[in-house]
């Protein structure tokens, strides 16, 4: 009997690591990328986002962004769930063992002069295996371990999500502090040129017309300071949130004229980008994931088999317990032979949903191209806008200041002043939105080539 014991458990072994996997092995699909017309031959990857942002309060807030932002902690909560779950799945390639201590006595009385105690006691090994014929764990184990890539994925998407969204609103908040700066400075302008409008015209130099324009563009110029300082206020609570923080001032660094970004990013080949790009590796997984749910409903038509047993002591008397070994062996084959078709509609809806991920990943394949694509461009048209921008805002200043020497001088009219100072304060916020939307394209750049996890 030990001897079949044995042969039994060589043969479970056999069968259950040297059996064959049923099902379509993965493979990457072909998907015919195009080239990128400004490729390099080093990667962005190789540029971390420590060294592309050198401000240094901003690298702090994107730090302390990293550490505390709920979403983040989320992420990473759900990474060891589902590293557990993993766990789980590869731990049910194997058998289990139960130990189990029974002792229980019974008293038979039948007719009440027939007493017969029948105690027993046993330490006994119980164990169940599914031996994997077919492949069915080791495709669940596929499934498994692809959906804790997916959350792994998910999480450095989100970790780039956040380091390019806290650098964006940190230049928009730079970008309306400059603003701020402007309206204050033109404010300032703007009650010297009423100060002297009133005293030419009490000196009966101009008419009064001129003097109260000057005093309409002081109090239009007045009303733009509270909008811009609530919408900085707005602006560094929506960052506090970002931060993982309750709304709070944050602190600043460099100013917008300030702030250098790279003039150009090593765009790396096309063909690297589906390795850079979080999103699109969380769609291969899912992908993974969907064959590996196909290979289990195939392997679901074949059947299983299943080994149970024990083994240990047991006796009626517990001096005798050590005495009296005990074994079981149990096997099923557990074949289906009637569902009405349900294994053969549950690989159908696994096929179905494996097409599925396969056009989803073809799309994420597509939006990041896009991305990229529009982001190069963007980011060139960007700094033709702002050299355009200065160039405007030079003009505008030369011409705002010859305007003013022309009305003292009597030559011109104060309307001539007022629509230059309006031309330089549109001019100078044009320059201040064009270096942030410079700023924001190449954030943009950086985080569509899948540079900064």
């Amino acid at each position: 009997m030990v001897k079949s014991t044995y042969i039994i458990w060589v043969l479970a072994a056999v069968l259950g690591f040297s059996s064959c996997k049923l099902g379509q092995k993965y493979t990457r699909p072909e998907l015919g990328v195009p080239d990128f017309t400004e490729s390099d031959s080093s990667l962005v990857e190789l540029l971390p986002w420590e060294e592309l942002y050198r401000d240094e309060v901003l690298r702090k807030l994107i730090e302390t962004a990293l550490e505390n932002n709920k979403d983040m902690l989320i992420a990473a909560a759900k990474i060891k769930e589902l590293m557990a779950a993993n766990r789980i799945s590869f731990a049910n390639m194997f058998p289990e063992f139960d130990l189990r201590v029974n002792a229980q006595k019974e008293v038979l009385n039948y007719g009440g002069d027939n007493r017969k105690p029948d105690p027993e006691y046993s330490v006994k090994s119980f164990f169940a295996w599914e031996v994997d014929l077919w492949g069915n764990l080791r495709w669940a184990n596929d499934a498994s371990l692809a959906t804790y890539l997916q959350s792994v994925e998910a999480r450095r998407a989100l970790q780039l999500t956040i380091i390019s969204e806290v650098a964006s609103k940190y230049y928009e908040l730079c970008a309306l502090d400059r603003e701020l700066a402007i309206v204050q400075q033109t404010r300032e302008a703007r009650q010297e040129s009423v100060r002297l409008a009133r005293l030419r015209y009490e000196g009966g130099l101009t008419s009064e017309t001129a003097y109260r324009q000057a005093e309409v563009e002081l109090a239009r110029t007045k009303t733009l300071i509270p909008e811009l300082e609530k919408q900085i206020k707005i602006k560094e609570s929506d960052l506090s949130l970002l931060l993982g923080q309750y709304a709070n001032e944050i602190p600043r660094g460099l100013s917008l004229s300030e702030q250098e970004l790279p003039d150009h990013l090593p765009v790396g080949l096309s063909s690297t980008l589906m390795e850079r790009r979080p999103d699109i590796r969380r769609a291969e997984q899912k992908l993974k994931e969907a064959n590996a749910r196909v290979g289990i409903a195939y392997t679901n038509l074949f059947p299983k088999l299943r080994l149970t047993g024990n083994f240990g002591w047991e006796s009626e008397e517990l001096v005798d317990l050590l005495k009296s070994p005990a074994w079981f062996v149990n096997s099923d084959l557990i074949a289906p032979l009637f569902m009405m078709g349900k294994n053969k509609a549950r690989l159908k809806v696994a096929k179905a949903r494996y097409e599925q991920e396969l056009y989803t990943y073809e799309k994420s394949v597509l939006e990041a191209f896009r991305e990229v694509h529009n982001a190069l461009i963007n980011v060139r048209k960007t700094k033709e806008v702002r050299a355009a921008r200065a160039q405007l805002e030079t003009s505008s200043r030369t011409y705002a200041q010859l305007a003013y020497l022309q009305y003292i001088n009597g030559i011109t009219s104060y309307m001539d002043v007022l629509d230059a100072q309006r031309r330089l304060l549109d001019a100078q916020i044009g320059l201040n939105n064009a270096k942030l939307d410079e700023l924001r394209s190449i954030v943009s750049l950086y985080k569509a080539l899948g540079g900064g996890y």
